[in-house]
C-alpha cells in the first residue's frame, strides 16, 4: 500500500514539474514570439513589461492547473459513469478558467500595457478586454491537463498489473518448485527404510546407524527455509549424509570418488540437485552388481557454464535401450525443477559412460548470486 501511495505522490510531482516547465518555455516562446514580431514592424516591445506580463500569464496557468489536477484527482473516470464524468469536467472547465481569467488579470493589472507603452494595464479593463481570450486559452489548457491526468493513471495501473503479474507467476513457480522438491522425500524415504528392513535382522547395529543418518538427513531435506538455489559446497554436504547411508547398506561394495573443481564451490545449484542422481547411479548401476562398484561426482566450470555429473560402472545401457527408460520419479522431478529454474538454459542427459557404465550430466549457467525463483 505504502508503494502505491509513493508511486501516487511521485507521479503528482512529475505532472506538476512538467506543468511548470512546459509554460516555462511557452512564456518564453511567447516572449520570442511578439519580440521578433514587434520587432519586425519597427515598434520593438520594451522587454521588460513583456517578459513580465508572460511570465504572470504562463505561471498563474500552471498554478490553476495544479488545482484541475487535484480536482481530475477526485473524479477519476473509472470511478464514476463516462456521461457524468464528462458533465463534471465541463462544469469543472468553466470554473477554472473563469479562475485564471481573474488570477491573471489581477497578477497583470498595473503593468504598461506592450501594445500602448503609455498605458498602465488595469484588473477592469483586462477582464473587459481579454476574458474571452483568458477562457478559450484556459479551456484548451484544462482538458490537456485532464487527459495527461488521466493517462498517468492509466500508465501507473498498468504498471501495478504488470508487477502482480509476474508476482503472480513468481509464485506460481516458486509453488511448483516446492511441490516438485518435496515429492523427493516420500521418494526417497521409502527406498531407505526398504534397505532398513532388510538390515533389521541380519544386522540390528547397522539399522540403528542407518535411522540416525536417515533422521539428520530428513531434517535436512525437510528444512523449508532453505532456497531453491544453494551453494554447491552446501549440496555436496548434504549429498555426504546420503552417501553415509548408502554406504553402509553396501559396506565395501560401494566406492565414492569426487572430482570437485575448487572454483565451483561456491557456484548455485537446485538444492537436493545431485541425491536423485546419485540414487539413480546406485540403484540402477551398482546394486545390481556384486563386485566393486564405483561412483563417480564431478563438478567443473567451463565457458560461463557448470558442469556436474555423476557415473558409475555398472551395466549402462543395452543396444536398444532408451536412456530416458530409466527415468523415474527422481529423474523426471529434476528435470522439470530445471525447466522451472533456467527455461531452456540447462542441458540434462543420461549417456553410455566411455569403459561401460551410466553417466548423467547437468549443464546450468554458472552464478554465484541468488537472483533467480526462490530466494
Amino acid at each position: 500500500m505504502g508503494s502505491g501511495s509513493n508511486r501516487k505522490a511521485a507521479q503528482l510531482w512529475f505532472l506538476i514539474g512538467g506543468l511548470f516547465v512546459s509554460c516555462t518555455l511557452l512564456a518564453g516562446l511567447s516572449v520570442l514570439q511578439v519580440y521578433v514580431c514587434d520587432m519586425g514592424l519597427g515598434q520593438p516591445a520594451p522587454l521588460g513589461p513583456l517578459v513580465r506580463q508572460e511570465a504572470k500569464d504562463w505561471y498563474s496557468l500552471a498554478l490553476v492547473s495544479v488545482g484541475v489536477l487535484w480536482f481530475a484527482g477526485r473524479n477519476r473516470l473509472e470511478t464514476k459513469p463516462t456521461a457524468y464524468w464528462v458533465a463534471i469536467h465541463f462544469v469543472g472547465a468553466a470554473f477554472f478558467a473563469g479562475i485564471y481569467a481573474l488570477l491573471t488579470s489581477w497578477l497583470v493589472a498595473g503593468e504598461r500595457s506592450v501594445m500602448h507603452p503609455g498605458q498602465i494595464l488595469t484588473f477592469s479593463y483586462l477582464i473587459k478586454n481579454y476574458w474571452l481570450h483568458y477562457v478559450v486559452v484556459y479551456l484548451v489548457m484544462y482538458w490537456l491537463v485532464v487527459y495527461a491526468h488521466l493517462g498517468c493513471q492509466y500508465y501507473l495501473r498498468y504498471q501495478e498489473r504488470e508487477v502482480e503479474t509476474a508476482q503472480l507467476q513468481r509464485e506460481l513457480v516458486e509453488a511448483r518448485l516446492e511441490a516438485l522438491r518435496m515429492q523427493l522425500n516420500p521418494h526417497f524415504l521409502f527406498n531407505t527404510l526398504h534397505a532398513i528392513s532388510g538390515l533389521i535382522h541380519d544386522s540390528p547395529e547397522t539399522a540403528d546407524r542407518v535411522i540416525a543418518r536417515l533422521s539428520e538427513l530428513l531434517r535436512l531435506s525437510l528444512d523449508q527455509t532453505k532456497p531453491q538455489e544453494v551453494p554447491l559446497c552446501e549440496e555436496l554436504a548434504f549429498l555426504d549424509h546420503y552417501l553415509e547411508i548408502e554406504q553402509t547398506r553396501f559396506a565395501e561394495r560401494l566406492q565414492i570418488e569426487k572430482q570437485i573443481s575448487p572454483e565451483t564451490q561456491q557456484a548455485l545449484v537446485p538444492y537436493l540437485i545431485l541425491q536423485p542422481l546419485v540414487e539413480n547411479a546406485i540403484r540402477h548401476g551398482i546394486e545390481p552388481r556384486e563386485d566393486l562398484g564405483l561412483l563417480r561426482i564431478c563438478a567443473s566450470r567451463n565457458d560461463g557454464r557448470l558442469e556436474l555429473s555423476v557415473r558409475d560402472n555398472g551395466n549402462g545401457l543395452s543396444g536398444n535401450e532408451e536412456p530416458t527408460s530409466q527415468h523415474g520419479i527422481g529423474l523426471s522431478n529434476t528435470r522439470s525443477r530445471l525447466g522451472h529454474l533456467y527455461g531452456k538454459n540447462f542441458r540434462l542427459e543420461l549417456v553410455s559412460a566411455e569403459g561401460g557404465g551410466l553417466e548423467a550430466r547437468i549443464e546450468i549457467p554458472f552464478h554465484t548470486r541468488r537472483n533467480g525463483i526462490g530466494h
